[in-house]
């Protein structure tokens, strides 16, 4: 039986806490879709309520703007979700050319939950949805009040865990009391190899340096879309000089974004800068998670590397740095779903 949370009797989930460096922007209009097929890398009609794809904005020059993910919430009614800090900055891009497609972008009166396996559950049967069991898979209440998108955990022996992001209305998520811990969710992003840049890393990476081609972020398939020659000239041409690298600090406090990373080799006697950090949360045992943007050539040379003289011990990402279409994910998020 479906039950509801109401303010007399809230759903306490102990699993679940509040994202909020996340936050969602509605893109409503009779030409939505042409309108983001023309600014974003993802395809948009794999966007179709159950599969919410992976997306940047770029400029002409192929550097992102943003990187998100894209669910349908309804006929010509999408919801981005982004990193907080770019809900504006963005919204105010794309109101540049918005008139001409006659559709308005609006930040979500919406609120992001992460969940675990037990409080999704909780919160499938409270808003009356279907649990997505597989990675991006979307579903949506019968009422379209709230979506629930799956997540993959770190890998284990190339079997994936699941977690669940929720979109909430807001006068909804009040009737819940989230215990979860806040610092669960970012730290699963970087052990994933998943970075959310925010407005600070704006026009600082082509996709492919955060691996977003291999994380099924870019459509090599459709048209046209700001920054499409640069992308694909980078992928084709093999240009891509820096990548998204795993690592861990033996240091409880992350260090800031943009963080120099350098590299030393047998007989250097001073590092030389390779790249620098986009993201990190404190891991287990007093250590510190971080993904950052290397060159790939010094790699070559396995140099001992640190972040402000702490040594940074790189390890395998949970996934192959090569091109998935986000059409063949589709397909098989399809298959999975009717099986």
């Amino acid at each position: 039986m479906t039950t509801h949370a109401s303010p007399d009797s809230p759903v306490t989930l102990s699993a679940t806490a509040p994202l909020e460096h996340l936050a969602a922007l509605d893109i409503q209009g009779d030409d939505a879709e042409g309108f983001l097929q023309g600014q974003t890398s993802a395809q948009v009609n794999l966007a179709d309520g159950r599969f919410a794809a992976l997306t940047c904005f770029c400029t002409p020059k192929g550097r992102m703007l943003a990187n998100g993910q894209l669910a349908r919430m309804a006929e010509n009614h999408y919801r981005l979700i982004v990193h907080a800090s770019l809900v504006e900055p963005l919204m105010a891009h794309l109101k540049k050319f918005a008139p001409f497609y006659k559709v308005s972008l609006d930040a979500a009166d919406a609120v992001l939950l992460g969940a675990s396996r037990s409080d999704a559950e909780t919160l499938a049967d409270t808003f009356d949805l279907t649990l997505p069991t597989s990675a991006w898979q979307q579903s949506q209440a019968a009422n379209d009040a709230a979506i629930a998108v799956c997540y993959p955990e770190e890998s284990d022996a190339g079997n994936d865990t699941w977690r669940w992001l929720f979109i909430l209305p807001a006068a909804e998520a009040e009737k819940l009391s989230c215990q979860g811990d806040t610092a669960r969710w970012p730290l699963a992003d970087v052990r994933r190899g998943l970075v959310w840049l925010d407005a600070e890393q704006q026009d600082s990476y082509l996709p492919q340096m955060v691996n977003w081609e291999a994380l099924g972020g870019i459509s090599f398939k459709k048209g046209c879309y700001t920054g499409q020659e640069v992308v694909a000239r980078a992928h084709f041409r093999g240009q891509v000089k820096k990548r998204l690298s795993l690592g861990y600090l033996d240091a409880a406090t992350p260090p800031a974004n943009g963080t120099g990373v350098t590299a030393t080799n047998d007989g250097d006697e001073d590092g030389k800068n390779i790249g620098e950090v986009v993201a990190s949360a404190a891991a287990d045992n007093g250590q510190t998670a971080v993904l950052a943007v290397l060159n790939t050539r010094p790699l070559e040379k396995n140099p001992a590397l640190d972040i402000e003289g702490t040594t940074l011990t790189l390890t395998d990402l949970p996934y192959a740095i090569e091109r998935v279409d986000p059409e063949d994910l589709a397909k098989e998020q399809a298959s999975a779903a009717s099986a």
